[in-house]
């Protein structure tokens, strides 16, 4: 078994003569947790939307779990193991906590295009979202409309589906922007919570929320990685105080991103 889960080989985009993504190595070992970091314009949306994707590489390769998924789409990136969530909230507002829920578990259990059964026949799949409820403690929210819960709460059912097709490698795109400093502690530890044993890649620009969370940090800098480290070791690093923060060594280190 491949001991990275994501492998990116000289990796670069362009877009026209802008180069955004300059030869990006990184390999990310499996069950780790990295938060991306970087100022506004450094390249990071532009990496997410080639690791899931939406965007194809100019050069380089990407590996999940082994396997070169450049020019896949998105559908079958996710099939293969990787599973996304946006900056903007992405989930059915019709339907309610359970229904959305169910959506994401189908595939991954088997039932893709079955036309044949309903819904509420299939077992397997409504027990596996009661737990994916339960995770995300919306169990009392079972039959609200998605439109209907609290922000926090449709953040909360987001992550759920995100993990609920089985996928090992999770990437959250600032998954706390816009809640409160209590919503954003009790989402960390859900965080936590329900991608223990996965690969977790996260862009987030509140510094405690990378501190709280990662295992490792991975600064971006003009589509570069300048520094790949341990959070402790990020906050020390005299060219990320520099470049990223334009502060030096003598001053406090990482406050924000």
């Amino acid at each position: 078994m491949n001991s990275y889960a994501l492998q990116l080989k000289d990796l670069r985009k362009s877009f026209g003569k802008s180069e955004i993504i300059r030869g990006i190595n990184l390999d990310v070992p499996v069950g780790e947790r990295l938060a991306i970091i970087g100022p506004n314009g450094a390249g990071k949306s532009t990496l997410f939307n080639l690791i899931s994707g939406r965007f194809e590489p100019t050069s380089g390769d990407i590996l999940l779990n082994g396997q070169r998924i450049n020019g896949k789409k998105p559908f079958e990136i996710n099939r293969m193991g990787l599973s996304r969530s946006f900056q903007i909230t992405n989930i059915f507002p019709k339907l309610s906590v359970f229904e959305n829920l169910r959506c994401s578990v189908l595939w991954n259990l088997g039932y893709k295009y079955t036309f044949l059964k309903f819904l509420a026949d299939l077992d397997d799949a409504n027990a596996r979202t009661e737990e994916l409820m339960s995770m995300i403690k919306l169990d009392k929210k079972r039959d609200v409309l998605a439109t209907n819960l609290t922000y926090a709460e449709q953040r909360a059912l987001e992550i759920g589906v995100t993990i609920g097709g089985g996928a090992n490698v999770i990437l959250l795109d600032e998954p706390t922007a816009g809640m409160s400093k209590t919503e954003t502690t009790r989402f960390i530890s859900l965080i936590k919570e329900v991608t223990v044993g996965k690969t977790l890649l996260t862009v987030e620009h509140d510094m405690g929320v990378v501190f709280g969370l990662a295992d490792k940090i991975a600064v971006v800098v003009y589509g570069e990685v300048l520094a790949y480290d341990t959070p402790d070791a990020v906050r020390a690093n005299q060219r990320v105080q520099e470049a990223y923060l334009g502060t030096s060594s003598s001053e406090a280190g990482v406050q924000h991103a």
